[in-house]
């Protein structure tokens, strides 16, 4: 269907066509200032090609009633066979000020199959009021204050984010800085020989508390990695990486070790080996001798490179 819309003040005379509709937009039981209305006209059976030219409402508008929406055409209903339908034709205005309004007619041209005619559709009126106030109960009251809404959560969430991720920024830094200085101090500080590292660590390891049966797999593998780190730091021998085997074949011919020294210290590392990988349980008599063979290795070699020096 081609439907060709014009805005033209009509001039031609006008024949009469059925009434205007005047619906309101607002679902109310009256009309009040600022409402708005669609004001406009039905036309039923038009056929497919015709022409409508509509008046232009442009000039109504004014402070008093203003145009809201300009023409604008909807179909309600289409007969498929035919291609005739039913339509409707609408401005929205809303007047803005109390009283009673004399809507103006509307005009349509309509051209079909090259014939011209007007339709007039009779104009609306309308009684605009404003909100009526009882004046009898009418009671004035102070102005109220600001609203004040109770704080959500999800309005806190993000301070709360935001303070949680600074603190652990905070904590994190004091952290690193902590650590640095502490560094510092050790890197300024001289360092404690092998041998005073060695002892101070074997003793933790005194007392028959270490020797249970449960308790046997620890006690030789803290004196044994003590020693190997002992040796590492004493000879140069990268012990800790290394098997027993490979550990007393390093020492072969160590000048500062003597055979004796070089015999129990072996015994001891086998029979640790034993006790970790063996879950061998030894005896009291034989882990009462543990160390004082390890202290004595230490102290021997010491005495050794301080002789040396």
């Amino acid at each position: 269907m081609k439907l060709l819309v014009a805005i033209l003040f009509l001039l031609l005379d006008p024949v009469p066509s059925g009434k205007a509709f005047l619906n309101q937009l607002q679902q109310r039981d009256s009309i009040l200032i600022a409402d708005q209305l669609e004001y406009g006209f039905t036309l039923e059976g038009v056929k497919d090609g015709t022409q409508l030219f509509l008046p232009d409402f442009s000039s109504v508008s004014n402070d008093t009633l203003a145009l809201v929406r300009d023409w604008r055409i909807d179909t309600l209903k289409t007969n498929r066979k035919t291609g005739v339908r039913d339509i409707q034709a609408s401005i929205v205005i809303a007047p803005f000020e109390a009283g009673e309004y004399h809507l103006p007619p509307l005009f349509a041209r309509r051209v079909v199959d090259g014939q011209s005619d007007t339709l007039e559709f009779e104009a609306q009126q309308m009684t605009v009021t404003t909100i009526q106030i009882d004046t009898a109960t009418f009671v004035l009251h102070d102005i109220k204050g600001q609203i004040r809404y109770p704080v959500t959560f999800a309005e806190l969430l993000p301070w709360l984010l935001g303070g949680l991720g600074v603190t652990c920024l905070a904590v994190l830094g004091f952290i690193l800085l902590r650590n640095a200085r502490r560094r510092r101090e050790e890197a300024g500080k001289p360092k404690d020989p092998p041998y005073v590292v060695a002892l101070r660590k074997l003793d933790r390891y005194r007392g028959d508390k270490y020797w249970a049966a449960d308790r046997q797999k620890a006690f030789y593998s803290g004196v044994t990695d003590t020693l190997k780190e002992y040796i590492d730091a004493r000879f140069g021998v990268d012990a800790p990486e290394m098997t027993t085997v490979e550990l007393f074949d390093a020492l072969k011919g160590e000048k500062e070790i003597t055979p004796e020294s070089y015999q129990a210290l072996r015994e001891l590392f086998e029979r640790a080996d034993f006790v970790k990988f063996a879950k061998m349980v030894v005896s009291d008599e034989e882990n009462a001798t543990v160390l004082p063979v390890a202290v004595k290795f230490v102290t021997d070699t010491y005495q050794t490179e301080e002789n040396v020096l």
